[in-house]
Parts: C-alpha cells; structure tokens; sequence
C-alpha cells in the first residue's frame, strides 16, 4: 500500500479523527501506524482504531498531541506498531511504540513483530505445570 496522507479534523483527548483524500479510495487499515509531527519536531505515534464513513479513520494517540491542531498533516506508515526482538532487548526500557527510552541506544528496529499478531493455538502453549527460574 502506498503511503497514505491525510489531516487532522478533530481532536478529543487522546482520540484524534483523520481524515484522507477521497479520490485516493483508500484508508489505513485498522491497527495500523499513522504519525503526525509536532510544531517542536516530535513525531507522535497513532493506531487506527475505526474506520468512520468513507474518508476517516479514528486513532489513538501513543503520546501527548500538545501541539497538534486541526488540518495538519498526518501519513500512514503502512504497517502496526512494532517492538524490536531478540537478545538485544533483554535488560532494555522501551516505550509503547518500541523505541529504547534508556538512552543506550543501538536497538535494531528492522527485526520486530506487530503488536497485535495471533496468538499461539492452544495446542502449542505448555499444559503442565513448571517452575521458571530465575537468576
């Protein structure tokens, strides 16, 4: 899917309405990642959440929208939020979009895995009970 932009129409609390241009025919699928970018720079982090009429889409913001007005500039980012795997996580803070917020730095984003994805089917999780140690 190609890069989607659209504009803010409304904003209540946390809830923001997008609105996107008709004539594209498209709209974000549901829990995918749109991202605004604040007067200071900041870009902030929103997850569709509903489709409203043919044109909107209705997100929440991962973030303080302290800047944000209506008829600025929103783009898609074409996929769910993702949080980054492996080994190089362990020991690490992230925040709610999966970026390192203990300023280590060094977190490869490319390796990651959306935060709504299936779970596993029952007859793969562990039916017995164990002790989980820790060291």
């Amino acid at each position: 899917m190609s890069q989607l932009v659209g504009t803010i129409s409304q904003i209540i609390g946390p809830v923001v309405d997008v609105k996107f241009d008709g004539s594209q025919g498209e709209l974000p699928r549901i829990y995918e990642a749109l991202e605004v970018t604040k007067s200071t720079g900041q870009v902030v982090i929103l997850e569709v959440q509903k489709h409203v009429g043919q044109d909107t889409v209705r997100a929440i913001s991962m973030d303080s929208l302290d800047g944000c007005q209506r008829g600025q500039e929103v783009r898609s980012k074409g996929d769910s939020i993702t949080m980054p795997i492996g080994d190089q996580i362990y020991g690490r803070v992230f925040n709610v979009v999966g970026e390192d917020i203990d300023g280590i730095g060094g977190i490869d984003r490319s390796k990651g895995l959306p935060i709504h994805r299936c779970t596993h089917s029952c007859s793969a999780q562990c039916n017995f009970t164990h002790v989980i140690e820790s060291v």
